[in-house]
């Protein structure tokens, strides 16, 4: 898939679909412990890119994990993304009981790029981009409605990511960290037309 490819809104239909493959992996993980098989519907679903998925149960989180760079088709990646965020290390693992109860929300994401460290503050869009700080081994991301949610500017948002990584929050000055952003398609559970 072409970046400009990754950037065109998902169809409804896929959008929907989506959704229903992240919640019936989640259900299969916690009842079967293990995942469903990818069955591809549309050649969309093939094409490989970075995806999320969040669960959280009332307003609180539950868990969000998943796999920013285009590296699995993107029905598999959904898949792969769902079962690592019912069992987010953050929280305890995600029992058959609960999954009724947490909300599903998939992000689709655009292929990370690049953004040097001297415009990162005129670079970074809050509200559209999400990040990623890397520093070596030691990665951080925020998805971009996490930075909109919580009325960080650009600065703040960076600082966070960079916390998120185990990093100073000033860390994104540093000239051999890398920064990236990315835009996310984001898809809830319920509300699956854009």
């Amino acid at each position: 898939m072409k970046p400009s490819e990754a950037k065109q809104p998902l169809p409804p239909s896929v959008r929907k679909y989506l959704v229903q493959v992240a919640r019936e992996s989640i259900v299969r993980y916690c009842t079967e412990g293990r995942k469903p098989a990818p069955r591809f519907p549309d050649p969309i679903c093939q094409a490989p890119r970075g995806v999320f998925v969040t669960l959280t149960q009332g307003e609180a989180l539950r868990g969000c994990v998943g796999l920013p760079w285009p590296v699995f088709p993107l029905e598999e990646a959904t898949i792969e993304a769902a079962v690592r965020a019912a069992r987010d290390p953050r929280f305890p693992p995600l029992v058959s009981e609960e999954v009724p109860l947490v909300h599903v929300e998939v992000s689709v994401l655009t292929v990370p790029e690049p953004v040097e460290a001297d415009r990162a503050l005129e670079a970074v869009r809050v509200g559209r981009d999400g990040l990623i700080v890397r520093w070596g081994e030691v990665q951080g991301l925020l998805l971009p409605q996490v930075a909109a949610r919580y009325g960080w500017d650009a600065e703040t948002f960076l600082a966070h990511t960079c916390r998120k990584a185990g990093l100073p929050p000033e860390a994104w000055r540093w000239p051999d960290v890398q920064i990236f952003t990315f835009q996310a398609e984001i898809i809830h559970e319920g509300e699956e037309a854009p």
